[in-house]
């Protein structure tokens, strides 16, 4: 364990302010989710980031599409868009990782959609 802790603090992991301030976190409120056909694990989620987007999540397998309408989630805003499953994803959501998959990472109060992540 402690070896893999220092695999992820080594230096070559480290980035400079200005890289970070390079990503754009914002929040985004889910309005529309389901499973992604042909795939176990992606969700298609429509969020609201004071613009409408489509987000592809591989988290199909810890949350069930109904559960996440109406819940705001932290996305990274500013990724190149990717096609997955024939579908085009505009950002990628953030969660953390424990042993039975992913966990959203969500603002612990409400705040309007396409907030900035300081």
């Amino acid at each position: 364990m402690i070896n893999k802790l220092k695999k992820i603090f080594s230096r070559k992991n480290i980035i400079s302010i200005d890289e970070f301030k390079r990503i754009e976190l914002r929040v985004a409120k889910v309005l529309k989710a389901e499973k992604v056909k042909g795939s176990n694990n992606l969700l298609k989620l429509e969020v609201d980031l004071g613009e409408k987007r489509q987000i592809i999540a591989g988290i199909a397998k810890n949350y069930q599409a109904e559960e996440l309408i109406g819940r705001e989630i932290i996305i990274v805003a500013n990724l190149k868009s990717k096609p997955l499953f024939g579908l085009e994803s505009k950002g990628m959501l953030l969660a953390a990782s424990d042993s039975n998959g992913p966990v959203l990472l969500m603002p612990d109060k409400e705040v309007p959609p396409g907030s900035k992540i300081t």
